[in-house]
């Protein structure tokens, strides 16, 4: 299932492709929390990397955590002005999986893992296409 979110806008914009992570622990799921808001564990492909080794490296750079990365979930897009990229195009892949143990502490000093309550979180990622996501992580 895939999904596109905004707008298209007659501009030239910046895509890129990246790959996430849900982690469900009976109702809540494991997410990161920045100044900005909620988001997924993940973020953009380094040249050459695979969705498995985006997930791996970026939930031990954001939560200091080794995962175990299961099926994907969804896959989503959307067209949006980021504040210091401009047009921004990012085309995100989801899957489900699990933290299998905590091995350091997260790089990015910003960032800070939580379990959220599915009920609590639900609809407030910063980005709406990682609620809907989420939504599709938790349907039975």
């Amino acid at each position: 299932m895939h999904k596109v979110f905004g707008v298209k806008e007659d501009a030239e914009y910046y895509d890129r492709e990246g790959a996430y992570i849900i982690p469900v622990c009976g109702n809540k799921v494991g997410v990161v929390k920045t100044p900005k808001g909620w988001f997924l564990l993940g973020g953009g492909l380094e040249k050459d990397e695979s969705h498995i080794q985006c997930i791996e490296r970026e939930c031990m750079e954001e939560a200091g955590y080794t995962v175990s990365v299961g099926r994907k979930i969804c896959s989503a897009e959307t067209y949006c002005f980021h504040e210091t990229i401009g047009f921004f195009h990012p085309i995100q892949t989801y899957y489900v999986g699990k933290l299998i143990s905590k091995v350091c502490e997260p790089v990015e000093s910003d960032h800070v893992f939580e379990w959220v309550e599915y009920e609590k979180i639900k609809g407030k990622m910063y980005f709406e296409m990682q609620s809907w996501a989420l939504d599709k992580a938790f349907e039975k």
